[in-house]
């Protein structure tokens, strides 16, 4: 582990106590949100992004420590196994240099190096490599019986088994390794029968560009394009150079056994080094092109997830339709249930009154106080039908993106939750949800149905989901979790619970009631101490009989708050109502081994605002009036929108016409934008300017420059 710890420290820039620290807190069952916000001391103040890092590399660097022992096992039965090679293994610090020096060892098929030893012609490629000025007598080596008939065979074999040396040389692929990460070329071409299917690809039709400075996004599209057969992808240098490279490394004279190398050196390159560094490098470029497209959906589903909530408010919801007509539903403030129904805004003039009618007269009777129109399809003209009832000056009108609804509805959640109601109540109800409190809606979906990402089905799968739950988990323990109302799904996610051990407090807080205490959780079948260490400081108990269990001061630190109160000669309610008790606190008196300022300052701040939102509060947002649709739209509009997800290459922006449009990179500022995540963010209000419209190809190109708010 000391090793690791060094490795770590060093990539990360960090102190090798900071990293021992947090593989100590990690290995006895201490979770990142946990260890980020009660253990600062410990780690240093590292950050959730550190911690993370930390975790991830402890793991990748277990799986070669657990690679090398395979390797060295069976090295070991096969009795192959001397002190330099294991020094060597040992000393790999990664598992590409483990597989190079593992690689001349490693059990083979039936090479065509193998079996011209087995015809006896290893002794003649030694006298070929070694390029001595003597003559190679390759006619002794003929043997018709073996199959050698001529001295061109015996040659031909004995260039194999160079070849292979070659193949196997670990400073020659080490070599070839930098110049194909240096000057590789990605060639694209189309699949000239696929063409006409493959049109979405025509801008790889004919492409090459250095393979170091292709963008990720880039990447992801041409392997795309290659896996439905219509690119075929080169990834290579250009093969002079790497001749050059193996001949001068190889190439020692200029007599007969040096030409018959520099045979060996070419096929050895075609056949064996090439394929292989290339799909290498390839794995590398996908690795790397997937970092890149899991960290854009990271940051824009951390966005979403953080929108702004509405709170507590009464809620009516409409999931809107043309023919079907709009599914209405009314909810408490705590997001239940009172009553659905079908109205027709857009049908007819009769229709459209009668479903005036209901809407007032549902407004007036459970007192709405907020309206959520979801964004598909007869969104805006059911938006305007509703700005058009006049109601009460005070209505919230928005539209909610109901990216996964359907989803939703469809799923085991949404069953459990509305066994009695279709698939549109409950789409309905997950609109209005939305509205109230995004995290504790979007919680109930599979990330990759909310939309924000990018070639999400292109990434490596196990790394996307591990991001992205690691993802959801931040953003609820940040925020915090109501205990006596949070969903199962909600629960879920904080620190050391789970889905067990959620339904577990589900089904005890049904029984039992509300919790009135945080300890009280504790007597939730298999939640143990350790648990309740991990997940207390998230829970939150609104009118608990301690104050402090609405907060995120964790239980083990009560007695602090507890001393202060009583040097301070008042209630711990005390300090959290009459800042100027608190002014009076000095901190550094309650330092201990184990307790220092950070843990001191977070309580402080903590006792000021208990258990604060950390999202930002919620802003009306409305459409441009009389845009409807990609028709009503014409160069140089200025209109309002929603940014809804965030590329490498641009921002798409939701301006109320069922199609999103996309300011491009160069169109995000009036300056030089390198990445767009730093000028805008999921959710963000934008004001954008039409530069052009395709409606044919549903194109709508949208520029920030100059009118950015």
């Amino acid at each position: 582990m000391n090793q690791h710890t060094e490795i770590i420290a060093r990539e990360l820039k960090v102190k090798c106590d900071q990293v021992a620290a947090v593989a100590t807190l990690l290995n006895d069952g201490g979770t990142v949100p946990f260890i980020a916000r009660y253990r600062k001391e410990a780690t240093g103040l590292l950050d959730e992004t550190q911690i993370t890092a930390v975790r991830d590399r402890l793991m990748q660097l277990a799986e070669l420590d657990k690679r090398r022992q395979t390797i060295i096992t069976s090295l070991t039965e096969r009795d192959l196994l001397d002190k330099k090679l294991r020094k060597a293994l040992v000393a790999a610090t990664s598992l590409t240099i483990l597989e190079d020096i593992y690689l001349p060892h490693r059990p083979k098929r039936r090479t065509r190096s193998l079996i011209a030893r087995e015809k006896g012609l290893e002794p003649l490629a030694r006298a070929i490599f070694q390029q001595k000025q003597i003559p190679l007598k390759a006619e002794k080596f003929i043997n018709p019986a073996k199959g050698i008939s001529t001295e061109n065979d015996a040659l031909a074999g004995a260039r194999d088994i160079i070849a292979e040396w070659i193949n196997e040389d670990p400073s020659a692929r080490a070599g070839l390794r930098h110049l194909f990460a240096d000057k590789a070329l990605i060639i694209s071409k189309v699949v000239k029968k696929n063409q006409k299917a493959g049109s979405k690809f025509r801008d790889y039709f004919t492409w090459q560009e250095p393979a170091a400075r292709a963008p990720g996004h880039r990447l992801l599209a041409m392997l795309r394009g290659e896996n439905e057969k219509v690119l075929t992808l080169a990834v290579r240098p250009s093969e002079e150079a790497a001749f050059d490279l193996l001949r001068n490394k190889y190439v020692k004279s200029s007599g007969v056994a040096a030409g018959q190398v520099k045979l060996a050196v070419q096929d050895s390159y075609k056949r064996l080094l090439a394929p292989s560094l290339e799909n290498e490098l390839r794995a590398h470029l996908k690795e790397q092109a997937d970092r890149e497209a899991i960290k854009v959906f990271v940051n824009n589903l951390k966005e979403l997830l953080l929108a702004s909530p509405l709170g507590r408010k009464r809620v009516m919801a409409l999931d809107p339709g043309f023919r079907t007509g709009a599914k209405l539903v009314c909810l408490d403030a705590q997001g239940k249930l009172l009553h659905f129904t079908t109205i027709y805004p857009t049908l007819s003039a009769g229709k459209s009154r009668e479903a005036g009618k209901i809407v007032r007269e549902l407004c007036r009777k459970h007192q709405i106080e907020a309206i959520a129109i979801g964004n598909g399809t007869a969104g805006r003209e059911t938006e305007s039908f509703v700005r058009a009832l006049s109601l009460t000056p005070n209505m919230i009108i928005t539209m909610v993106d109901e990216s996964g609804a359907s989803i939703y509805s469809a799923s085991e959640t949404a069953r459990a939750e509305f066994p009695d109601h279709d698939l549109t109540v409950r789409g309905s109800v997950s609109i209005g949800r939305r509205l109230q409190d995004p995290l504790s809606e979007l919680v109930k979906l599979d990330p990759k149905a909310i939309g924000v990402g990018q070639y999400q089905h292109d990434v490596n799968q196990v790394a996307l989901k591990k991001s992205l739950d690691d993802t959801v988990a931040s953003c609820v323990n940040s925020v915090g979790v109501e205990l006596n109302t949070a969903s199962a799904e909600l629960l879920a996610h904080v620190s050391g619970l789970g889905p067990v051990l959620a339904k577990n407090i589900i089904k005890y807080r049904n029984e039992y009631g509300p919790f009135s205490s945080r300890k009280k959780v504790l007597k939730v079948p298999r939640l143990g101490a350790k648990a309740f260490e991990q997940c207390a400081g998230f829970l939150r108990i609104r009118g608990a009989t301690n104050p402090l269990d609405a907060s995120a001061v964790h239980p083990e630190q009560y007695s602090i708050v507890k001393q202060m109160a009583k040097d301070c000669g008042c209630r711990v309610i005390d300090l959290i109502e009459q800042p100027e008790i608190r002014e009076k606190i000095e901190i550094k008196r309650y330092i201990t081994d184990a307790v220092g300022l950070p843990t001191l300052n977070d309580i402080i701040t903590e006792l000021a605002k208990p258990g604060r939102d950390p999202r930002e509060s919620f802003s009306e947002f409305s459409f441009a009036e009389g845009i409807n649709s990609i028709d009503d739209l014409q160069s140089g509009m200025r209109l309002a929108g929603l940014v809804t997800n965030v590329t490498k290459f641009g921002a798409f922006v939701d301006i109320g016409v069922h199609q999103d449009g996309l300011v491009h990179i160069s169109q995000l500022a009036d300056r030089f934008v390198r990445n767009p995540a730093e000028v805008v963010k999921v959710r963000q209000q934008v004001m954008v300017r039409v530069l052009e419209v395709d409606p044919k190809r549903k194109r709508i190109s949208l520029s920030l420059r100059e009118v950015r708010k």
